[in-house]
């Protein structure tokens, strides 16, 4: 176990800020999007403060400025989102939080907290830290710049002169792609996207994304069961 000196808690807070300020910067096209897609200053602020899970705010703002339905877009918003209670279940071994801090700590799960927590997991008290510091700095970073974003949205006008319609698909991309790191997931990538084109002329905006990401899902439940079947069977033949 490494000791958790002033030095290495300077670096893990310079780290956090530095995640947070990057998110922060990424957070202003997202207040603009939203506004430009028929959402008030007011509701987009809420979406980054209540909802605060920047691939599940584009995916609503997305849907809904195409048009689509209220439930569709909760939908779709809600089983991205759902990633973060799959971290959750391992930040609660760590944090153990309790009262107010469980509160806290379930807000602040999301991407950018749990992997700094995990990347200083040799050492418990530097994975709190930096579940913490990089939890609360991207909240604050990123509900700053949703407030820019979606202030200065109205100098914009129309989102089309300045490829905003186009911004949320490759902010999607942006998301995506770093977690791309398999021939697997390059796979179920290719093939849901594929269903998605197939559908969009077919059914409601924002269903077919929906309708992709269930077939996603799908297809990693049944792949973890065939993986685990797997490995039970191996362990079983090499006990006999």
């Amino acid at each position: 176990m490494t000791a958790l000196t002033p030095e290495r808690r300077r670096r893990i807070i310079i780290d956090a800020i530095g995640i947070g300020a990057a998110t922060g910067a990424y957070a202003i096209s997202f207040g603009a999007i939203s506004v430009a897609a028929g959402l008030s200053v007011l509701q987009t602020q809420a979406l980054s403060s209540l909802m605060f899970t920047g691939a599940s705010q584009f995916a609503m703002v997305g849907v809904l400025g195409a048009g689509g339905g209220a439930v569709t877009a909760i939908a779709i918003a809600t089983l991205l989102g759902s990633r973060n209670a799959l971290y959750a279940l391992h930040m609660s071994t760590v944090l153990r939080p309790r009262g107010w801090r469980r509160l806290a700590a379930a807000q602040l799960t999301i991407d950018e907290s749990t992997g700094m927590a995990i990347g200083h997991q040799d050492d418990p008290p530097s994975s709190r830290l930096a579940f913490w510091s990089t939890g609360v700095a991207v909240f604050v970073l990123w509900n700053l710049g949703t407030l820019v974003g979606a202030l200065g949205a109205d100098v914009l006008g129309n989102p089309a002169r300045f490829g905003l319609d186009a911004a949320i698909p490759a902010a999607f991309l942006a998301l995506l792609w770093p977690r791309l790191v398999s021939r697997l997931t390059r796979t179920v990538a290719v093939l849901s996207a594929a269903v998605a084109l197939i559908l969009t002329p077919l059914l409601p905006s924002g269903t077919p994304v929906l309708v992709a990401g269930a077939i996603a899902v799908t297809i990693g439940v049944l792949l973890s069961r065939g993986a685990q079947e797997t490995e039970e069977f191996g362990q079983k033949a090499v006990g006999s």
